[in-house]
């Protein structure tokens, strides 16, 4: 699986109407809904807000897509087709349009919808998905460096660290690490 480093758009004139294609990042089904509402407010006056979601959660991916009017299955279904096939999780597409007074018919929105969208996630910086794992340790100080050396080893990192009798860490690594780090530290 691929996600999304940073936001990206790019923007089409078809047969008159206006096209703007926007990628987001985003963690939560939330985050992708307040990312939507944010375009609203952005483009009052746009004729069609579409989009596709696919977000990883602990139950699995919740994967979203709306034609926001347009024809059943003629612009978010085909947005989303392109996430699916790509593999891309925890990623917002929208298509905004400003509808130019020429119908371009189902086959011509759908080929826009899904030529905008493509557009837009072939612009984006995509990356390989890693999954992390956050884990709590209390650690005596004299280990603290050896915490540290392994944790950069095994591209890891301190989260969160308090200090007292003994120091309450938090600390986050990929998911394909926890199993070295746990024959180092446990």
């Amino acid at each position: 699986m691929k996600i999304v480093v940073k936001p990206c758009e790019c923007e089409e004139i078809i047969k008159k109407s206006r096209f703007i294609g926007t990628i987001s990042p985003c963690q939560s089904e939330a985050e992708a809904l307040a990312q939507l509402k944010n375009l609203h407010a952005q483009h009052p006056n746009a004729s069609h807000i579409v989009y596709a979601y696919r977000i990883k959660t602990p139950d699995g991916l919740v994967c979203r897509f709306y034609d926001a009017g347009e024809p059943s299955g003629t612009a978010g279904k085909p947005i989303f087709q392109h996430l699916e096939g790509k593999q891309l999780i925890n990623l917002c597409v929208a298509v905004i349009r400003y509808f130019g007074g020429v119908k371009l018919g189902a086959g011509g929105l759908t080929r826009a919808y899904g030529n905008i969208a493509k557009q837009v996630i072939e612009s984006a910086e995509i990356v390989d998905h890693v999954e992390r794992v956050v884990l709590q340790l209390n650690l005596p100080y004299s280990q603290l460096q050896m915490l540290e050396y392994q944790l950069k080893k095994l591209d890891g990192e301190i989260i969160q660290q308090d200090f007292a009798a003994e120091i309450r860490l938090r600390v986050q690594l990929p998911k394909h690490q926890l199993e070295a780090f746990r024959l180092i530290f446990q």
